[in-house]
């Protein structure tokens, strides 16, 4: 798409209202545009469009009409979460029109350079931690998009001495075009959102979006334990800082010594980072760092790579390194009851997330698992189910997938709680039973391998509600 500007007394539609859309009508509005927003909500589920509507902005609730999209309509902004098979969009798609997402208004907008992080798992936490190690190191960052402020609100308020750090999805990336971020980090990459994109290529290449517009004075940060990844090496214009668990590296991030399937989790390792010149600077011991889990550590090397890249002294890293608290819903430690202690990570909306997760532990495990059925067998969970829980609970829709699995580790303490039409009423029984299932010394813990669009709103709903069940055992 062009500078928002370049759309003055031309017709430009929104597909979709919440935060996002609300500030994509307001700038294109400011910019002369004629925006119409449109939402398949019905008007009393919009209460963002009286705000809309007092500065001139027309406004269609309760679907979408068949005179929306036009060959009048120069430019279709849509929200990340509408497919890319909605009816609005394949008629836009059709007519030869332009479907972004906001990355790509604001972008045009943003005086600052920005810090594009994505990765199937561990974006909220890289993209905070990135947000305090520059902050620490005094580099002006703002943190914006899927957390923090919304991105064109945001990137209005920016200016050149700052870094604009944000997280980005599939589905934001998917609808860019020029975005070219200054910093870009792919944590990693795991089969999910397949349902949106319809296969993992189509998911892969939205991911790698993200690089498309890089020139050779950027930086691209990869895991270089992933091998979809590194598979993308060949594609990378910009200059390649890698991180790496299991391999020391002559330019990156790595883990020293590196990390050796079988090992004893007591092993003493540091996060080095080596730069061009050859030096290798000792950021941290990795026992030093505020949050558990060995994800973790990958997202702490994915963070100290962009800090370094956007100027920070690797000097500086080891504090807001080791101060670092958990973000909500990920790992989350909520309380001991009885001796267990009970995590909430119900951002874990992928078996790979929740494998993860149970990795971080080496207490016993009794897991609060199941949600939204996309197809998967979830059989990536059988060896952690063998190694690392005690016993299981299921929920949701994929309750019976999750239960087998189990069953097939060899589970002997296994209970499916069926749904009920009150959601929070079933997880409510689902952490009273993984009570009843725990000794003390154990660890109880929500992390569903699934989304959380069978029964809740959100997966921060889903674990808002866990931990007030805790409580309140």
């Amino acid at each position: 798409m062009n500078h928002p500007e370049s759309y003055r007394g031309q017709q430009v539609v929104v597909l979709g209202l919440a935060k996002s859309g609300v500030q994509v009508a307001k700038v294109l509005d400011r910019a002369g545009a004629k925006v119409t927003v449109n939402d398949k909500k019905e008007r009393d589920q919009c209460p963002e469009a009286s705000e809309l509507e007092a500065l001139g902005i027309s406004v269609v609730c309760g679907g979408h009409p068949d005179d929306l999209i036009h060959s009048g309509v120069k430019l279709v902004v849509k929200n990340p979460g509408i497919p890319y098979h909605a009816a609005p969009v394949q008629q836009a798609l059709a007519l030869g029109i332009e479907v972004v997402t906001e990355v790509e208004v604001a972008y045009h907008l943003c005086a600052a350079p920005m810090i594009g992080i994505t990765g199937s798992n561990g974006k909220t936490t890289t993209t905070t931690w990135v947000g305090e190690m520059l902050e620490h190191a005094g580099l002006n960052p703002i943190v914006a998009g899927n957390i923090g402020t919304p991105l064109c609100e945001a990137a209005e308020q920016a200016s050149p001495d700052h870094w604009m750090v944000v997280e980005l999805s599939s589905f934001q990336l998917k609808g860019t075009v020029d975005f070219r971020p200054r910093i870009a980090s792919l944590l990693n990459v795991a089969e999910t959102h397949l349902d949106y994109h319809g296969d993992l290529d189509d998911y892969v290449a939205s991911k790698a979006k993200l690089f498309a517009n890089q020139q050779p004075d950027d930086v691209a940060i990869l895991n270089w334990d992933d091998a979809v990844c590194r598979g993308l090496v060949p594609y990378i214009k910009g200059r390649l800082l890698p991180f790496s668990m299991i391999e020391k590296l002559d330019v990156g991030v790595y883990a020293d010594p590196p990390y050796v399937d079988g090992e004893e989790d007591d092993v003493k390792r540091q996060i080095i980072y080596a730069d061009e010149k050859g030096n290798h600077h000792t950021i941290i011991d990795i026992e030093n760092i505020g949050i558990a889990g060995q994800f973790n550590v990958e997202n702490a090397m994915a963070a100290v790579a962009i800090a370094v890249a956007a100027g920070a002294d690797p000097a500086v890293l080891a504090a807001p390194l080791a101060d670092f608290k958990a973000v909500e819903h990920r790992l989350e430690y909520v309380l001991e009851h009885n001796g267990s202690a009970y995590y909430n990570n119900s951002k874990a909306t992928n078996s790979k997330a929740t494998v993860m997760a149970l990795n971080s532990f080496k207490e016993p495990v009794v897991l609060i698992a199941g949600g939204l059925d996309r197809g998967s067998d979830m059989m990536e969970l059988l060896p952690l189910f063998q190694e690392r829980v005690k016993a299981v609970v299921a929920i949701g829709e994929t309750r019976t997938k999750i239960a087998k699995v189990a069953e097939l580790a060899g589970l002997k303490q296994i209970k499916v709680v069926d749904n009920e039409e009150d959601a929070a009423r079933t997880l409510t029984v689902a952490v009273q039973e993984a009570s009843k299932l725990a000794s003390a010394g154990d660890v109880v813990l929500l992390s569903p391998a699934c989304a959380s669009w069978d029964m809740f709103a959100s997966y921060e709903e889903r674990g808002r509600i866990f931990k007030e069940a805790a409580h309140n055992l």
